[in-house]
């Protein structure tokens, strides 16, 4: 193994315990934490969100707080630019072989970059669909079920709601759907 590649293993290794939590400093962990005891007061909370970020802007958390402040605050399209930010510091942070081939599913049930990388695009195949864009949807889908196909993230659900919507079909999309998996969902 050469420096390059040990370098990129500790980066790697560092995102995806980001990915769950770790590595974050105390100063902005406390920034995003005085941020959720604001959430009445957005105004006040959407610049301690922005100095999290900028203080550590290749760290997942301060991107999950964001996206999770634009998103159950109905900005649907804020929420998109930050999940799109947080796909590609995922990308990066998995390197450049990723997705050549799907992960295996032990890597996809158990690495947290893969598992954040994944449900990021699941994310951002519901936002496009919220937000109108189907065909970027379907892209995002497309990859999804390319990367997982056994489905353990859950975004066969959306590429059958989606595959619904397209033809017109506005029954209850849900109950129609009563089992998991690709394989009832027609591309």
């Amino acid at each position: 193994m050469n420096a390059s590649s040990l370098h990129f293993d500790d980066e790697l290794a560092a995102f995806a315990d980001g990915a769950i939590g770790g590595g974050l400093s105390p100063q902005v962990n406390a920034l995003i934490s005085r941020a959720g005891q604001l959430r009445h007061a957005p105004q006040q909370a959407l610049p301690l969100l922005e100095q999290a970020r900028a203080a550590a802007p290749r760290h997942p958390a301060p991107l999950i707080a964001l996206y999770r402040f634009y998103f159950y605050g109905h900005q649907l399209a804020q929420a998109r630019a930050v999940g799109e930010d947080a796909l590609a510091i995922a990308r990066t942070a998995l390197g450049p072989d990723f997705g050549d081939t799907p992960p295996d599913d032990e890597t996809t049930r158990g690495d947290a970059a893969v598992r954040f990388y994944l449900f990021t695009l699941k994310g951002l195949a519901y936002l496009n669909m919220r937000l109108g864009d189907m065909a970027e949807a379907h892209l995002m889908l497309g990859e999804l079920r390319r990367l997982d196909p056994q489905d353990h993230v859950g975004g066969a659900l959306l590429f059958h709601v989606l595959s619904r919507h397209e033809k017109g079909e506005t029954a209850d999309l849900a109950a129609a759907y009563p089992v998991r998996g690709w394989g009832a969902a027609r591309s």
